[in-house]
């Protein structure tokens, strides 16, 4: 089964399955593509209970087509792989619906084993009587995939926020404002954390830090909500009273550096395949049984007035950038990547074209 996958705000995902008609002996083929949310490990499905919920299922039958192949539309990947393949090769094509929520999963602590809260995708192809059989797994292959959001092209204003507090027996405040260099950053990308400190007060500031937090809800089951500091520096600044003080700071939040966080948010990953921080969620609009886990980051800036915090906290977006035209077939908003279950020499068998 080979796969093509493109996405744009309406999600499209087309590939070709590779059918053996003397092993299907009279049978169907379908194809199904589905979206699971999972939220236990695998070890924890137990009385006929599974810890996991079908968010998304949408199957097709592709042979016998229902259609003729030659009259159907393919994309250029689906035409070259149809030449390569031969007669007995059928087209898929499937429609995602809108706000169906990209991969994700929260990632399992050193010692755990096994899947715990994730969103997964994958693509099912399997031969019975009918589709609502249960698919044996001697007559069916799967492929995971993986959804991944990029980058709108424009992004918004570039974001800030700033706090004035006033103290018992201090004429004048305090202001902070921490404002950033711009909306969306890239995974890997620093970002610049721009602070402006005006201490007009009769109190002296101290224990003064900048982070970056990870703020993750997960919306289906219980609402719960995790915040995790993904970059962090504490400074030796120090604002006296009747001082102010302007200054730059540096974070780059890197899943290198928090691998052993448990509950951190991550991309969804296929096998053998490393990932990266989850990127931020993107949802024209919510939808219950749609959106899942919800991401968000914020720039945070804290510090100490006498025995007492005072934060900051500025919103952004961290995404994938857009590939260049020339590494994608198409340039939609998403794109579905694969990983393939065969062997190097059916690779390139298949594949050389």
């Amino acid at each position: 089964m080979n796969l093509n996958s493109q996405i744009s705000l309406s999600c499209v995902s087309d590939g070709v399955v590779l059918v053996d008609p003397e092993q299907v002996k009279g049978k169907k083929v379908y194809v199904m593509l589905s979206c699971t949310f999972r939220y236990g490990r695998d070890d924890m499905d137990v009385m006929g209970m599974a810890f996991r919920r079908d968010i998304f299922l949408c199957s097709r039958q592709v042979y016998p087509p229902l259609q003729d192949k030659e009259r159907s539309v393919h994309t250029k990947v689906q035409e070259k792989i149809l030449r390569k393949l031969g007669d007995n090769a059928y087209p898929f094509f499937f429609e995602f619906p809108d706000n169906l929520p990209c991969s994700v999963c929260l990632q399992p602590g050193p010692t755990d084993v096994g899947k715990h809260c994730a969103v997964e995708f994958e693509v099912k192809a399997f031969c019975a009587e009918n589709q609502d059989e249960k698919a044996q797994k001697r007559s069916s292959v799967r492929l995971a995939i993986r959804k991944i959001q990029y980058a709108p092209d424009k992004g918004g204003a570039a974001p800030s926020a700033e706090t004035t507090c006033e103290f018992i027996m201090s004429d004048k405040p305090l202001h902070m404002r921490v404002s950033l260099e711009k909306e969306t950053y890239y995974h890997g990308e620093e970002i610049n954390i721009s602070v402006d400190i005006d201490n007009s007060s009769n109190r002296n500031l101290k224990d003064l830090s900048v982070s970056v937090e990870q703020v993750t809800n997960v919306v289906l089951y219980s609402n719960d909500k995790y915040v995790k500091t993904v970059a962090y520096e504490e400074t030796t600044d120090t604002v006296p009273s009747g001082t102010s003080l302007k200054k730059v700071y540096t974070l780059c939040p890197l899943l290198d550096d928090n691998r052993d966080r448990l509950g951190l948010a991550l991309d969804g990953k296929l096998k053998h395949e490393d990932t990266n921080l989850a990127s931020s969620s993107m949802c024209v609009r919510i939808i219950q049984h749609l959106v899942l886990i919800l991401i968000m980051y914020v720039c945070k800036m804290l510090l100490c007035v006498c025995f007492s915090e005072v934060a900051v906290e500025v919103p952004f977006k961290l995404m994938h950038p857009k590939p260049d035209p020339g590494e994608l077939i198409t340039l939609p908003n998403m794109i579905l990547s694969v990983f393939l279950f065969i062997t190097e020499h059916e690779l390139k068998s298949y594949l050389s074209f």
